[in-house]
């Protein structure tokens, strides 16, 4: 939970930006059982400020599992290694989607991957519910 109010207007210009996806994992807000919800990249307790080119919209389980982490233990290498980044990092630079699955292309993406659990059995198989609908929103 944030600890700094943050406007209507900035909550709104998040929300569109990311067209009412989660920037982690890509569900559609449409199709989660909670709204989504505005995700300091960088935690406040981390010195993270409350400004555009730190939030991101997460969907509850995204947001939940990321916490305030900031980094994570690489499960290839046992590296600490910083997560992926919606507002710094290229999606296509550090995942690929096939079929339903994230195959992570980097550390970060790997160390991400794992982290927020996003290959899950049960979010994968959502994710094979939105791909044939074409409501998978690929961020290039």
């Amino acid at each position: 939970m944030s600890k700094t109010y943050i406007p209507t207007s900035l909550r709104r210009m998040i929300f569109e930006q990311a067209d009412r996806c989660c920037e982690y994992c890509l569900q559609p807000e449409i199709f989660a059982f909670c709204p989504h919800e505005i995700d300091h990249v960088i935690a406040e307790k981390h010195e993270g400020l409350t400004i555009a080119e730190n939030l991101a919209l997460a969907c509850k389980l995204c947001n939940t599992f990321k916490g305030s982490d900031i980094a994570s233990i690489d499960p290839l290498t046992g590296e600490i290694t910083a997560l992926y980044n919606p507002r710094t990092d290229v999606w296509s630079e550090h995942f690929r989607l096939e079929d339903s699955m994230f195959m992570p292309l980097t550390p970060k993406a790997r160390t991400t991957v794992r982290l927020l659990q996003i290959n899950r059995s049960d979010r994968a198989a959502e994710r094979q519910l939105w791909i044939p609908l074409g409501l998978l929103r690929v961020i290039e």
